[in-house]
């Protein structure tokens, strides 16, 4: 019974984590919201500001002119052709807007006949790095509406061109390669992957983990494309970066059996968070940081008294699938995904994604096999333990980095 309460108590702080926290997060988070018409040489632009934003620009925090929003704002937003910046004519107009914003018309005139055209956003990321900007972009020429996360990291977006033509004309093939090559490229969710070879004693216990994870990332890899569900890519990096080290943390609780030292680790290192989180420190919402603590140190606790988890990972690896799925989606949203082929994009991205993890999962198998035979392998205690360490520093390192940027 002590241990279907801790299940409980573990799935209601995945909730907070998940869900409660998110409404409180957006009324703290930098963001802004664009609207971009693109109609051959001539591209219009209407940018919307909340008030909060706007008093950024200012030193003191006062409401700024509009003449100071429009002198900060000018140098920083544009679009692109072919790589230049076109020209701002006639000159940022005020719009009305309502209560708690500012609105600015932008219109820009490119040469004719550019190859590629591109919109560039990168005001407020000087004042705020984890400002976010929701660009919404219509071609009017071609009819194709898209929208697009402009961040920090990518601070401009494709609109016709480029890898988008390229996007269009790909074969399925081609979709499939660029799921592999994410995996391959990805070291954090190939720790990951290795953190479950690492806890699977038995094939059975790796198919459970593997298909858990599977069907996670796939849910909401589509749903985060789909546009259904728009999660915050910096919780989102951060979380991965959770799972690395709670894999690692749970192969050193079983190895040893104090997984209860462990998971009360976790629960004071979470509890500081939140103390600094309420000092002002860190980016990561409190409700956020301290569920997927009591996650954390629940699923510890549970695992640690349990002879046979398998079942109890699938589960979990279907959560953490979940997490990793925003993770695969954010190099989808970084492209203007061509819509009248968003499904097979979605597929072969996928089969690419399964056979990168498959081969990776199959290959590390099969040395570690060969190894044992060969008798050139270390005693699984030793291995267990250093690796584990290993994914444990990998991981907070990056839960922190990622946490306080």
């Amino acid at each position: 019974m002590r241990l279907v309460q801790r299940l409980a108590v573990a799935l209601w702080a995945l909730l907070a984590a998940a869900g409660v926290s998110a409404p409180a997060a957006a009324h703290v988070r930098s963001e802004s919201h664009a609207v971009w018409e693109v109609g051959g040489d001539e591209i219009d632009l209407v940018l919307t500001i909340p008030a909060l934003e706007a008093a950024r620009v200012t030193k003191d925090g006062s409401a700024p002119s509009d003449e100071q929003l429009k002198a900060y704002l000018e140098p920083l937003i544009y679009p692109l052709a072919d790589g230049k910046r076109c020209a701002l004519d006639p000159p940022i107009e005020v719009l009305s807007a309502a209560s708690g914003f500012r609105k600015f018309d932008f219109t820009f005139k490119c040469p004719k006949g550019a190859q590629e055209i591109s919109v560039h956003s990168g005001a407020f990321f000087d004042l705020v790095p984890s400002h976010t900007n929701f660009a919404q972009i219509q071609n009017s020429t071609t009819g194709e509406f898209a929208e697009q996360l402009l961040t920090n990291e990518h601070q401009t977006a494709l609109v016709s061109g480029g890898e988008q033509s390229r996007l269009k004309t790909a074969s399925f093939m081609e979709f499939v390669k660029m799921g592999v090559m994410h995996i391959f490229t990805g070291v954090d969710h190939m720790s990951f992957l290795l953190g479950l070879v690492l806890i699977s004693r038995r094939l059975k216990d790796l198919v459970f983990v593997v298909t858990g994870f599977t069907i996670g990332h796939s849910l909401t890899l589509a749903l985060a494309v789909t546009g259904v569900i728009r999660p915050h890519a910096e919780y989102i990096d951060a979380l991965v970066a959770l799972t690395i080290a709670l894999i690692g943390a749970e192969n050193i609780a079983v190895a040893t059996g104090k997984s209860t030292t462990i998971a009360i680790s976790v629960a004071v290192c979470t509890l500081v968070m939140v103390a600094l989180k309420v000092l002002g420190f860190g980016g990561l919402p409190s409700l956020l940081v301290l569920g997927a603590g009591l996650f954390t140190a629940n699923y510890l606790m549970i695992s640690g008294h349990l002879v046979d988890a398998g079942r109890l990972r699938l589960i979990i690896t279907l959560v953490f699938g979940l997490i990793h799925g925003f993770g695969f989606a954010a190099s989808l949203l970084e492209l203007q995904l061509p819509t009248e082929r968003l499904a097979e994009l979605l597929v072969g991205f996928n089969l690419g994604v399964e056979a990168g993890q498959l081969t990776l999962v199959v290959g590390v198998s099969l040395l570690v096999v060969a190894l044992a035979r060969l008798k050139l392998s270390l005693p699984r205690p030793i291995v267990v333990e250093v690796c584990g360490a290993f994914l444990v520093s990998l991981g907070v390192y990056w839960f922190v980095s990622r946490s306080y940027v």
